[in-house]
């Protein structure tokens, strides 16, 4: 068995999840969750089969992001996982929905950052071990950090 790494390319500013499915059925009910939980959302979606013709499955409404979930899922090439990138719109807006998608196993990350995916390779095939998600901690936050913070998740909206 053979360990590496497989750098996600994208923009800074695009959004994506990563995660782990196990049935063709994935790319459409993908497909239909992103465009019913963030109107006016752009996406694209792939997915790596696992059996049968092996092929990355693929959809979306936007080119962009479709040419990058498609060159990512070919890059990871591991079975069964799926990528979702996204403009418009933050994990957060539908990262519920997509965990309740039935086919969807588990995510390994939603994120902006620049993210390594650790992926075991055999004779076999490919899987991902797990992910490498942004840089890791300069600290620990002080008294102003936590009031930055406070600020922060108020000024998006997301708290009260």
């Amino acid at each position: 068995m053979e360990l590496k790494t497989v750098a996600v390319t994208k923009p800074a500013d695009v959004n994506f999840i990563l995660g782990q499915s196990h049935f063709i059925k994935t790319v459409e009910d993908l497909h239909e969750t992103a465009v019913a939980s963030v109107p006016g959302i752009k996406f694209g979606v792939a997915f790596c089969e696992a059996s049968g013709h092996c092929l990355v499955r693929w959809s979306g409404n936007d080119d962009e992001m479709i040419a990058l979930a498609r060159s990512n899922a070919e890059a990871i090439a591991a079975g069964h996982t799926f990528v979702l990138f996204m403009r418009d719109a933050y994990p957060i807006n539908l990262l519920n929905a997509v965990k309740a998608v039935p086919e969807v196993c588990g995510i390994f990350c939603a994120t902006a950052n620049p993210v390594e995916v650790v992926i075991a390779e055999s004779a076999q095939g490919r899987g991902i071990l797990g992910v490498i998600d942004g840089e890791r901690p300069k600290g620990v936050e002080d008294e102003s950090g936590r009031a930055w913070r406070h600020d922060l998740l108020r000024r998006f909206g997301y708290k009260l």
